[in-house]
């Protein structure tokens, strides 16, 4: 038994050893080494000099420091919070019955699968002055009195319709589809009309939004960054998405059987089981959102030239910008102490969001 279990520990060891062995390398020891850096004065080329806290107090007197630690975490948290419900959204949707299932779930799984790079560099044309978005902004600013009629005429033909049968005693719902039809009908005849006889007129308004080249900040970011936020939510969605996906067939039919029988409605189903069931897989999507926003860095670097580097900033990048300034010296003790203040509050975020945030076991 000794030897066999002897065996068994050296095959295991054998098994595991390139991964063990690359972490000591480029974990542990970059971690220490890190650690001693963020100690020093060095810039690659001379002996390291020691300096105590002085790099760390640096740190924070540094005001694009501060407003990278800024954009950080606002980036954080506002690209968590979103990518979270609409993947669940999806995974929802691509997991109810409806006709062509396996083609949206391909569908909305194929940016994942897409090249960083080729992502980032297909948004920097999405984004230019004359690019797409600013031409389907200036499309829906030309039409939007027409949409502007035609929505409000439908939603008063439908108040109007369903108030007149609950006078008469009918059970009608506000969102009746039989009068929801009609009332679209109603709308579009109207609208059209107010067209043919100009009393509604399309909008000369071009919108020339500069998305990248600015440093215009937009609540707690810059704009910049908020157009990061756009290309960062499409390329991680549909992986949280798939997490939830397989979340979701792992709920027991038995479950909503029952509260269809105690005549739940959809959001009820889903509030009271589909959200409490999915606590350990929500608790790995936020997990992973926050970790993967914090140290967000990819999409930041390939913008290059293309947009101010106040407007850009994260932590991630500051730590880089100091290690490789472009046509300066490297200030690898700064970027150090940066990549340690990362570290420490991603360790921070993702422990008080395991305290006090989303379960890591299901409600039974």
């Amino acid at each position: 038994m000794n030897s066999l279990r002897l065996r068994e520990q050296v095959y295991g060891w054998l098994l595991a050893g390139p991964f063990v062995l690359t972490l000591v390398v480029f974990f542990l020891y970059a971690l220490v080494r890190t650690v001693y850096f963020s100690f020093t004065e060095y810039d690659l080329f001379s002996e390291a000099v020691w300096v105590g806290l002085n790099n760390f107090v640096a740190l924070f007197k540094d005001d694009l420091f501060l407003l990278a630690l800024g954009n950080t975490v606002a980036f954080s948290v506002i690209v968590t919070v979103i990518q979270t419900v609409l993947a669940l959204g999806l995974a929802i949707l691509v997991n109810s019955k409806i006709r062509g299932k396996s083609f949206f779930r391909t569908a909305f799984y194929l940016p994942s699968i897409l090249s960083s790079a080729a992502v980032t560099l297909i948004f920097i044309w999405f984004y230019q002055k004359n690019g797409y978005l600013n031409g389907f902004l200036t499309s829906v600013a030309a039409n939007s009195p027409y949409l502007t009629c035609f929505v409000i005429t439908a939603v008063i033909c439908q108040l109007v319709l369903v108030w007149r049968d609950r006078i008469r005693g009918l059970p009608a719902s506000w969102f009746d589809p039989a009068w929801a039809i009609l009332s679209c009908m109603i709308a579009a005849v109207i609208t059209l009309v107010g067209s043919m006889t100009g009393l509604v007129e399309a909008s000369s308004h071009v919108v020339e939004v500069n998305w990248l080249n600015t440093r215009e900040d937009v609540g707690p970011m810059p704009l910049t960054l908020w157009a990061i936020v756009i290309q960062n939510i499409y390329t991680t969605i549909p992986t949280f998405m798939l997490l939830f996906l397989a979340g979701l067939q792992g709920i027991p039919e038995e479950l909503y059987e029952a509260t269809r029988i105690d005549g739940a409605k959809k959001w009820q189903q889903h509030w009271h089981i589909t959200i409490p069931q999915l606590a350990p897989v929500t608790f790995v999507v936020i997990t992973f959102g926050i970790i993967g926003t914090l140290q967000m860095f990819d999409q930041v670097a390939l913008l290059g030239a293309a947009a101010p580097l106040e407007s850009r900033i994260t932590l991630a990048y500051y730590v880089y910008h100091n290690a490789f300034p472009p046509g300066g010296t490297p200030q690898i003790g700064m970027a150090s102490a940066a990549s340690l203040v990362l570290a420490f509050i991603t360790l921070v975020v993702v422990y008080i969001q395991k305290i006090f945030g989303v379960k890591e076991k299901a409600d039974v």
